[in-house]
């Protein structure tokens, strides 16, 4: 549940950036858009489902796993956006996924 409340907010950050090209701060009238609104419809959802997650789970346990996002986030742009996925970003992703790894394993037993 925990990466997929990250990829959702991920999803939304490229909603956000879709809104983004079409919104003009002196017509509130574009402040409708579809992509706007979708984007505030799955940052709420996953928002809602963040707060179950930490219901469950110790902050610091699942907040690790935000780190994700550096990865969701580029390869969704390079998809719908076309970004350039660029090599460091990769390594970037690759060296934070290392460290989620680190952080969810439990050493002290």
């Amino acid at each position: 549940m925990i990466v997929g409340t990250v990829a959702a907010l991920s999803v939304g950050q490229v909603l956000f950036k879709l809104a983004s090209d079409t919104l003009d701060f002196g017509n509130p009238s574009t402040y409708f858009s579809l992509p706007l609104i979708s984007a505030l419809t799955v940052y709420g959802i996953a928002t809602m489902a963040w707060l179950v997650i930490l219901s469950k789970v110790p902050l610091s346990s699942a907040f690790p796993f935000y780190g994700l996002s550096f990865f969701f986030v580029p390869v969704l742009s390079a998809l719908f956006l076309g970004e350039r996925l660029r090599l460091s970003t990769i390594v970037g992703a690759v060296v934070i996924a290392v460290g989620i790894i680190i952080c969810s394993r439990d050493f002290d037993s």
